[in-house]
């Protein structure tokens, strides 16, 4: 699978920003497509993910804030940041999980490249 990223930026406190990732390469199916985020020093954390099945989970610390759905072209979705604080300060990683491709192949998960969201107070 590729995964192509975009959005992200810098903004102040309170800002807003729209990440979005598009998964490409003969693709039947996705079980689930979101993001993930590592702030510096940290681990890799859930930010928000979205089954094929409409299902919807965020993190905790977004709740409220950011919104995860799927946009108009196949196999993208986006996130609207909204409210963001300085803790959301981090690489935010498009990931999909569960892959079927068309050839009968199943991919378990993929990564994009990272996108990096800085929040300025």
């Amino acid at each position: 699978v590729q995964l192509q990223a975009s959005g992200g930026g810098s903004v102040q406190t309170g800002g807003s920003l729209k990440l979005s990732c598009a998964a490409s390469g003969s693709i039947f199916k996705i079980n689930s497509m979101g993001w993930y985020r590592q702030a510096p020093g940290k681990q890799r954390e859930l930010v928000a993910v979205r089954t094929s099945g409409g299902i919807t989970q965020y993190a905790d610390s977004v709740k409220g804030r950011f919104y995860l759905y799927p946009e108009s072209a196949v196999n993208t979705v986006a996130l609207q940041m909204n409210n963001l604080k300085p803790e959301d300060t981090a690489v935010y990683y498009c990931n999909v999980a569960g892959v079927t491709y068309y050839s009968g192949n199943y991919q378990s998960q993929g990564w994009g490249q990272g996108t990096l969201v800085t929040v300025s107070s």
